[in-house]
This record gives structure tokens, sequence and C-alpha cells, in this order.
């Protein structure tokens, strides 16, 4: 409401002051004529609610002087973006081992996204050929994105991923890659493909939120995918590392708890 007065009155008199308070709310919040002049309401704000004919309760909340927001809340910083880069012990000269470690980024970026409750918008892959390396064109690496329906299922990543390394791979050889997600979202909600079952996309899901408690639990480690036991997998052996070494996976909650020496009982699932 003080914000109200400022910007309504006080600016306008020659004293810079004004005194607004909740007896006289009718007499001065609700004589804001202008939906731009109320705190909050921008112009294309304005423009929807008078198309929807709308206010809003918490803009209803304002015009009664009422803020309920509680400023001794601990705000936490919401990413602006979740990626995962990681640079081989050797060279990968193998397009199918190049597939192995994609899927496993993806699935590692995925359950980051999920412990976030954020949904991706963005996905981009980055990819470093060998050093000193450089293809038909000159070129040392490629980074290409592309723009997707929000999600945060491995398998949609996967399927993302796959799809621009299919398309700009040309058997370079590989000494680092990289995945970011980024123009997130925020919500635990599920947006159904309508071109998908829905009983299918449910399952998925609950799938991916099963292997996130374990891991959460017992380590990334604890359970992985069966390309991971292919030649060329790597989630494994970064699964026992620690800090940076982790290449992405420290953050992952259970990862921490982990020294170079432990050893998870790894199990592979199809």
């Amino acid at each position: 409401m003080s914000k109200l007065a400022l910007d309504n009155e006080s600016k306008h008199n020659k004293d810079m002051k004004a005194e607004w308070r909740y007896a006289s709310v009718p007499d001065t919040v609700w004589k804001i004529a202008p939906l731009e002049d109320m705190w909050g309401i921008g112009r294309r704000t304005a423009k929807k609610l008078r198309k929807m004919g709308i206010l809003g309760t918490q803009l209803y909340a304002h015009s009664w002087g009422i803020d309920r927001s509680f400023l001794g809340q601990t705000y936490k910083l919401k990413s602006k973006s979740i990626g995962n880069a990681q640079v081989f012990p050797r060279d990968y000269t193998n397009k199918q081992q190049l597939e192995v470690v994609i899927k496993e980024m993806a699935d590692q970026v995925g359950t980051r996204l999920r412990r976030e409750e954020a949904k991706v918008q963005l996905v981009s892959l980055g990819i470093g050929f060998s050093l000193g390396y450089t293809d038909w064109s000159g070129k040392g690496g490629f980074h290409q994105q592309v723009r997707i329906p929000a999600t945060n299922a491995t398998k949609d990543l996967t399927k993302c991923l796959l799809c621009i390394f299919e398309k700009y791979y040309k058997q370079q050889d590989v000494h680092n890659i990289s995945v970011n997600c980024s123009d997130l979202i925020y919500t635990s909600s599920l947006q159904l493909n309508l071109f998908e079952e829905p009983e299918q996309q449910v399952r998925q899901l609950k799938t991916d939120l099963v292997l996130d408690t374990i891991r959460k639990k017992f380590g990334f480690g604890s359970i992985v995918h069966a390309h991971s036991l292919l030649e060329g997998g790597r989630a494994i052996a970064r699964s026992s590392l620690v800090g940076g070494d982790a290449g992405g996976l420290a953050g992952i909650e259970g990862v921490e708890t982990h020294d170079s020496q432990s050893k998870t009982n790894e199990k592979g699932i199809s």
C-alpha cells in the first residue's frame, strides 16, 4: 500500500509525502482508475485483464493494500539452466559408445531436473573433438540446440539428444561432451503428449520417480540402465568419484556420501 501511495500521490505532492491507511482504501486505492497505475500491473497485463474481465486474488488483495508475501522466508535461487559435462580419459571413436554416454548423461540431467521440479524447453548438446583434431570444415567440435515441449522425462531427453547427435556427428574423434538444459519452467504437474498413450506417459513418470528415490537413498550408481554395462559406459565408474571428478554427478542425492574407494552395488535395468 505504501508503494501505491508513493506512485499515485506522494510523487505529485510538493512535500513528497502521502498518508494512506486501511480505512482510507475506498477513497484511495479504489479511486485508481487506470489499471496500469496499480502496483504489479503493466501495460500487457492490463490488456489481458481487460480482455478477460477479471482481477485475480492477488491483485484483489493488493487493491486492499494487502501483500501476503512472507519476508522472513528463505528464498532459494532457482537454476537458470541445468547441465552435465565430462572429459573422457581417452578419445572416443565409436559411435555406439558415444550414444551410450549420451544416454547416461540424459539420465543424469533428467534426475537433476526432477529433483528441482523443473522442466526443460531448450536442450543443447556440445561435442568437443580430440585435442588438435579438426574435421573437414576446420572445426574442433560443434554445439547445437533444439526447442522441445517442456519435459523432465529421461526418455524425452535421450531422444532429443540422440537426434542432435545423429544429425551433426560425422565420425569425428571425441574428447568431451556437454549437455545443457535451459529455458526452464518450474512445475510438478504432468503435461500429457497427445501423440502418446496417457497410461504409457504416466508409467514412464512413475519409473523415473522410483529411480530417483533409490538413487537419493543409495547413490546414483546404485541402479543404472543396462546400456551402462556396455563398452564405453561411464556412469558406473563416475558414480564412485567425488566432487568435480564426478563430472556432473555431484549434487545428485547420495553421490556426496561415496568416497573414491567405495564400491556400489550396481544393477542393470532394461
